[in-house]
């Protein structure tokens, strides 16, 4: 009797308008890291515009946390609702300690792993934006959405790739003068690589719902 009530009820699909929202500050915040890896000047002028990002989606997670709790019916359970919005959260959040770890460590000078990772970076982030707006009509989308994650776990698979090889490459050159240099380096890298793997954790939540719900 509940459950048929509750089918009647209108649904509270501004969820999904946040997480389009939440998305676009990833997308920023990939592209001005991104910005970062070319060195130079560039780390400290686009340095601000990452955390602006990473503030900004903060603030749509808490209204999607709002949300959950004040709406009486969700389009999805919420459960689901929240965990896509915390995994969509923590690649962000990653962004903003790779580009502090850069800031800390005052790197202006990056190989072309790095900048590779950056792309992978952007990349998954852009794939994201697409798969998002997708889920308001998860059936008809379905197919789509997947094709889109798996297309974010092929990056995530190219990104483990490159961080092998600006390990090795990094490994190689460092002489016993540049011991320090090299910590802060893996640091970084592993900090990219990361953001990436947070990528393909959101990638697998979306999976998760479209299963549960299609």
């Amino acid at each position: 009797m509940f459950g048929w009530f509750r089918h009647l009820m209108p649904r509270e699909d501004r969820f999904f308008d946040l997480y389009a929202r939440h998305a676009e500050q990833i997308v920023i915040g990939a592209r001005e890291l991104r910005a970062m890896l070319n060195g130079g000047d560039a780390v400290r002028r686009h340095y601000p515009a990452v955390l602006a990002a990473e503030d900004a989606a903060d603030a749509v997670t808490r209204e999607v946390v709002t949300a959950v709790r004040r709406t009486f019916v969700t389009p999805f359970d919420r459960g689901s609702i929240q965990g896509l919005i915390s995994r969509m959260d923590d690649s962000i959040d990653q962004m903003k300690k790779a580009a502090k770890a850069i800031t800390l460590f005052e790197m202006t000078e990056f190989s072309a792993d790095f900048q590779r990772m950056g792309d992978a970076i952007v990349r998954c982030a852009d794939l994201l934006q697409d798969a998002v707006p997708l889920l308001a009509r998860m059936g008809p989308n379905a197919g789509r959405i997947n094709e889109l994650c798996e297309q974010i776990r092929r990056v995530e698979g190219d990104a483990d790739d490159i961080h092998e090889s600006g390990m090795i490459g990094l490994f190689r050159h460092t002489t016993p003068d540049k011991v320090l240099r090299f910590i802060a380096e893996r640091e970084v890298l592993d900090q990219l690589e990361r953001i990436v793997d947070r990528f393909d954790d959101a990638a697998n939540e979306i999976e998760g719902i479209v299963v549960e719900h299609v």
